[in-house]
Parts: C-alpha cells; sequence; structure tokens
C-alpha cells in the first residue's frame, strides 16, 4: 500500500496490468458525429484577425488560435460555458481531445483570458464568416429576417441597483448641504468662494499655515478647521460619486455596481412566478433558415430602441442586407418604419393593437380616433355626437434616440352640454373640450404593415418568426441552460453570445443535415 502513495504515476506499481495499446480517437469518434461537422465548417474560416490578437514577439501559443477557438464553439455547442468545465472536458472528453489534434490541453486561466481578451476584436468577423458560409450552402437567405429579443440576466448581484431618480433627490440633498457649508466658510473666515474646491483648497492652506494637529477617536476634541475640513472632503467625495453614476446612466434609468453596462429589467417568472427586477441585456437576434445570422446587446429595456442598431451592425458585418423584416408588435415605432422605408426594406411589423382591433368591443366603441370618421378635405374627424375635430396646429415630438416626428393636434369644435362626454374623454376641467394628437405618417405606416401581415405571405412568416427566432430562445434557455451570462461588460457579454450562436448555428446544421431538411429556409404550412 506505500508503494500505491510514492509515484506521482499512478499506474507505476508493482501490480501488472493488461497491456492496452494507444487508441486511435479517428476511429473511436463516429462518421455522423457533430464534432466532425463543426470542425470542417470552422476550417473554412479566416483566422487571421485572430491571430493578430497575438503578439508577434515572444513565445508561441501552447495551443494555435484556431483550435483553441474550435474548442471554445464546441464547448458552447454542447452546452459547456464555465472555463474550469471545459478544462476538465479537454482532458477527458475524447471528441474535445480529438479537436485538439495533440496539442495540450489548455488551462482554465488560459481559456479565460482567450474568451475574454483574445477574441473581442475577431468573434464579430468570425460569426460573420460563418453566417456567409452558410449562405453559400444554402442554408440561408436574404430574403427574409426574423427579430426578436429576449432578456438575459447579468453576473451581477441584484441588490447592487443604482437608481437614477433616487441619485437625482440624493443630488439635491448633498448641493443644499455644500450651499450651507459655503455659506458658513465664508461667514466664518469672511471669504467669497464660489465652489466647494475653492474653499477646501483654502482650509488646507490654512491648516498648513496653523500647524494644527489633526487628531482622531473616541474622547478627543476636534478643533473647528479640522471638522470643516473633514466635511469638505466629504462633500467632494459625495460630488465625485454622484457624478459618476450620472455619466454611467448614459439616457438609462439604473445600472448594477457589479457590471455597470447591465440595466434593470423584468425578467420573466421564475419556476416560482417571482417577476422581479434583475440586472441583465436586452439580446437581440436576427434569423434566417433557421440560424442565428446577426446579435446584438443592448442595454434598452423597450425592444423598439433596438432594432435600428441590430440591422445596421447586420448590414455592416455581412455587407447585405435582407429584403423583408418580420417583427413582433415590441418593434412598432414610427421610426422603425421610416428607417425600413428609406432603406429599401419591406416591413411586417405587426401593430400593437393588431389583435386588440379585431375584437368586437373595439369595432364598437366610436369615440376612437381610429374608429371616427375622417375628412380628407377638410383634414377632421366627426365625434359620435356629430360634432367637428378640427386641426389645431402641428408640433414636432423627439424620441428617446433623437428620431423627430410631426405631430397634428386636433380639438373638437365644443364639448359644452354634449351626453357623450364622460364616455369620450376624462377631464376635471368641465370647460376643455376633446383633443386628438395624430401622426399622419405613422397612421399610414401602420395601416401598410397590417395589410402586409394580413395577407397570405405575411401569415406564412408571421408562423415562421414564432417558429424560427422564438424557437431559438427557446433552444438557448432551455435546452441548452444558458439563462444568465458568465462575463462582464457589453463586449464581453457580445462575445459570450457570438459562441453561443455560433455552437447553436452547427448544432442546427448537423440537425438538418441529419433529419434530411438541408436547405429548407421557411416551414410551409397551407393557409385556408
Amino acid at each position: 500500500m506505500k508503494n500505491l502513495l510514492i509515484h506521482k504515476k499512478y499506474s507505476q506499481t508493482e501490480r501488472e496490468y493488461q497491456l492496452v495499446m494507444p487508441l486511435n480517437l479517428e476511429e473511436i469518434i463516429p462518421e455522423d458525429d457533430s464534432v466532425r461537422l463543426l470542425s470542417l465548417i470552422l476550417d473554412e474560416l479566416n483566422y487571421g484577425e485572430l491571430e493578430r490578437a497575438y503578439s508577434a514577439l515572444g513565445r508561441k501559443a501552447a495551443t494555435p488560435p484556431r483550435i483553441m477557438f474550435k474548442v471554445m464553439v464546441y464547448g458552447y455547442h454542447c452546452g459547456i460555458y464555465s472555463s474550469r468545465k471545459l478544462e476538465s472536458a479537454c482532458r477527458r472528453d475524447i471528441n474535445f481531445r480529438w479537436l485538439l489534434e495533440g496539442y495540450p490541453a489548455p488551462s482554465k486561466s488560459r481559456i479565460s483570458e482567450f474568451r475574454r481578451h483574445r477574441l473581442q476584436g475577431a468573434i464579430e468577423g468570425l460569426f460573420c464568416q460563418l453566417a456567409l458560409v452558410l449562405h453559400r450552402m444554402g442554408e440561408v437567405s436574404f430574403d427574409h429576417l426574423f427579430v426578436d429579443g429576449t432578456k438575459i440576466e447579468a453576473n451581477a448581484n441584484k441588490y447592487s441597483f443604482v437608481w437614477q431618480k433616487s441619485i437625482g433627490k440624493y443630488q439635491i440633498k448633498r448641493d443644499a448641504k455644500e450651499s450651507a457649508f459655503l455659506r458658513q466658510i465664508n461667514e466664518s473666515y469672511m471669504t467669497r468662494f464660489e465652489t466647494l474646491e475653492m474653499a477646501s483648497a483654502f482650509l488646507a492652506q490654512k491648516a498648513a499655515a496653523s500647524g494644527i494637529t489633526f487628531v482622531y477617536g473616541k474622547g478627543k476634541h476636534k478643533t473647528q478647521l479640522q471638522r470643516d475640513i473633514e466635511q469638505a472632503a466629504e462633500l467632494l467625495e459625495k460630488k465625485q460619486v454622484y457624478n459618476e453614476y450620472q455619466a454611467t446612466f448614459k439616457g438609462r434609468n439604473s445600472f448594477s455596481k457589479t457590471d455597470t453596462d447591465a440595466t434593470f429589467m423584468h425578467m420573466k417568472d421564475d419556476h416560482m412566478r417571482n417577476s422581479q427586477l434583475k440586472p441583465g441585456y436586452n439580446v437581440q437576434i436576427g434569423v434566417s433558415g433557421e440560424y442565428i445570422v446577426g446579435v446584438d446587446i443592448s442595454s434598452e429595456r423597450s425592444d423598439q430602441l433596438a432594432l435600428i442598431p441590430l440591422l445596421e451592425r447586420m448590414e455592416q458585418g455581412l455587407g447585405r442586407k435582407h429584403s423583408a423584416i418580420v417583427a413582433d408588435a415590441g418593434y412598432e415605432s414610427e421610426e422603425n418604419y421610416t428607417h425600413l422605408e428609406e432603406h429599401e426594406q419591406r416591413c411586417f411589423i405587426k401593430p400593437q393593437n393588431y389583435e386588440k382591433s379585431k375584437s368586437r368591443k373595439y369595432r364598437d366603441n366610436k369615440h376612437l380616433k381610429e374608429n371616427m370618421p375622417y375628412d380628407t378635405q377638410t383634414d377632421s374627424y366627426t365625434c359620435p355626437a356629430g360634432r367637428r375635430i378640427t386641426a389645431v396646429y402641428e408640433h414636432t415630438r423627439k424620441s428617446k434616440s433623437g428620431f423627430e416626428s410631426t405631430v397634428t393636434r386636433y380639438q373638437c369644435e365644443s364639448c359644452a352640454g354634449c351626453t357623450l362626454r364622460d364616455k369620450c374623454f376624462k377631464s376635471k376641467y368641465p370647460d376643455k373640450n376633446k383633443e386628438v394628437e395624430v401622426s399622419k405618417t405613422f397612421l399610414r405606416q401602420r395601416q401598410h404593415a397590417k395589410e402586409q401581415i394580413a395577407s397570405q405571405e405575411g401569415t406564412l412568416l408571421r408562423i415562421n418568426r414564432s417558429i424560427q427566432v422564438e424557437g431559438a430562445f427557446a433552444v438557448i434557455k432551455e435546452d441548452y441552460a444558458f439563462r444568465r451570462f458568465l462575463t462582464r461588460g457589453t463586449e464581453n457579454v457580445r462575445t459570450e453570445m457570438l459562441l453561443m450562436a455560433m455552437g447553436y448555428n452547427l448544432f442546427r446544421l448537423h440537425c438538418k443535415i441529419q433529419s434530411g431538411r438541408s436547405r429548407q429556409i421557411l416551414f410551409q404550412k397551407q393557409i385556408a
């Protein structure tokens, strides 16, 4: 028993073992294994940008970047994301050892460093190359793009929140304390300082000139000068912290101290039906032919402002744009409609009132502007009481992103004595007349989108959107259990999501080939 503990190599004992010949991994791995397809497809990519991330000076990497990238993608392909688990898989799993091609298994620190630093500048180019390879294979089309978004939790403490509204209140209180402190200093020392920085510098000079000794601890008596200096330092520290917070918000209402790029968002209910505010990212994907061909990470809680950045990033990376965009009602806005019109892309965005407008209650409500008769010649509506609602003036409304739209305000000629007034609108002022604000451009765009999605083609595309893009998120979050990022920061999170998308695409390609569904872009269905 003692001899078993002497040797570092546990096979070197006095016991006799059966002679085992070295295994040929090429013969062990089945011919239809997905790892063979993954290696074959990834060999078609150009790794020049990734290799440039390594310095030409010093030692060469123990494992070539091309091999490291294959290992990372295959890890996400198999649902293995942790650096420690990837290291263990490279040592024990036959498929990972086959991918390594005889090179040593990388350590967890090297895997983490490769993911966080080496891949940042090259991963998006490699992802776009894969999408173009799938296009050349006939698997991806530039005819239709299905867009959807989901929220994935960030690697941050959910109790490390900073809210803009609260910071604004704290700043007002701090500014009041600063003003009172400056008045006190100016009265005590007969000065006229206007800023806290000037008063703090003056107090420091006065303390150095007087040579006072600062005291601390219980039972020690502090001089008035020491108390003034400490108060000034405290106010300056809080001022710096609040200024940093305001610079970090960048138009958001919150962020996490752990990951400042993450925004607090409402996540979907968990198994206990708890809907909580958690730090997360809004992940946007574009799907074509069941493959993810576009990925973008947004800190915006709403999908409305995330569509255009996704399309612009895809066009820049792929060098082409899709002819038709299919999205749900969360993406409807005049800005998105206008962007698609200007770029000559057909719009299949579902209007927010599409389902509601088909109900009898909605159609029978004659007080809605959509159901009021409109006269194009006089540019006026007629209310259920027979009174005219005419245009008063036009004004410009600016969105959060800076998009400007022209809005027309209409006002009823008189609501006095109308028996339907209480059903028409609510107001605590008895003399107030009904007012309606309308963007004529938006109404025209919404009507066109409604006609598009109601067509036979639109119905087929909406069915495919629910299958392809929502199905992709279902596989990623449920089958792969990818519900929380491992890294922090927008760029690191984007790297993770692109690796996940590439692993998913190669898994989808494997499934389509094995099931005989290659080059099938859309799910066809007979529509009555």
